[in-house]
């Protein structure tokens, strides 16, 4: 428990008791808070509907519960629920992000590429999602690439894609992209059938698809732009974290594909928003 969470709670005492169904009883709301934030430690999203039969409370004590524990700066509220604190107001490396959620992403690229139809005009986002799914769109015929993503031309001419078009640009390592102005400029000459577009970050309780840097945030609004349909691909990791730069409305994109471990949170969300999200199994 960190320090802030240590004084929270400091000057009270724990009064559990445990009934057979799994269910906990705590006898202060202090005690259940406590719990509250010590679950949000091994779980992705807890749901109001999980915390009051786990708790025995009521659906205003819940949110009550969650207002008291946000407001000292313990989790973060979503719609339905609330997720743990963690703000990234940076981007990690690529390096970093090519080990991290490995099966999860194969997972999306399968179902992201399945989207992409013969003769589609594509447009990959730097990244290592989009990564996977140029692998498996190399091998397609009649199909046009455009991406800002120096991992991606790699793959794309070492499989000896027909069409391939770079993004100039500035020179980013940390993610190995081109951006900036000149990017921008570039990929607005184009007319574009299919987006796959990365994500630092999704917030379901405000609808908004964010990346790491206003820099990146620019050229990927570009990208929106020209592109008939956008296919947001972000891994479950994505719906617990919060970034710096939005990218757009989730009402505004085609679709997001996840993965299973995003379930939960999805399901609290409007069937509105619920219809945009596909699950890789």
């Amino acid at each position: 428990m960190d320090g802030l969470t240590t004084t929270y709670f400091a000057r009270y005492e724990r009064h559990t008791s445990h009934i057979g169904t799994g269910k906990t009883v705590l006898n202060t709301a202090e005690d259940r808070q406590e719990k509250i934030v010590d679950l949000l430690r091994e779980e992705l999203f807890l749901d109001l509907r999980t915390l009051t039969k786990r708790f025995q409370i009521s659906v205003a004590t819940a949110r009550r519960d969650l207002v008291e524990l946000e407001e000292a700066g313990l989790l973060r509220r979503t719609h339905g629920g609330a997720v743990s604190i963690s703000q990234v107001s940076y981007d990690p490396t690529n390096a970093a992000r090519a080990v991290s959620q490995k099966a999860e992403k194969k997972a999306i690229a399968e179902v992201a590429a399945a989207m992409i139809a013969d003769g589609d005009v594509v447009l990959l986002d730097a990244g290592t999602t989009a990564l996977e799914v140029a692998k498996l769109l190399v091998g397609r015929k009649g199909l046009t690439f455009i991406t800002n993503g120096a991992d991606i031309i790699a793959e794309l001419i070492r499989h000896d894609a027909s069409s391939v078009y770079a993004v100039g640009g500035e020179f980013a390592e940390i993610n190995r992209s081109f951006r900036g102005p000149l990017a921008e400029h570039f990929i607005r000459q184009f007319n574009v059938d299919k987006l796959i577009l990365n994500a630092a970050s999704i917030d379901l309780g405000r609808g908004l698809i964010f990346t790491g840097s206003p820099v990146n945030a620019s050229v990927q609004k570009a990208m929106i732009e020209v592109s008939n349909r956008t296919i947001v691909v972000a891994d479950h990791s994505k719906f617990t974290k919060s970034s710096f730069s939005v990218t757009a409305k989730i009402e505004d994109v085609g679709a997001i594909v996840t993965d299973a471990g995003a379930r939960a949170i999805i399901d609290t969300v409007p069937e509105k928003l619920r219809r945009k999200f596909v699950i890789a199994s």
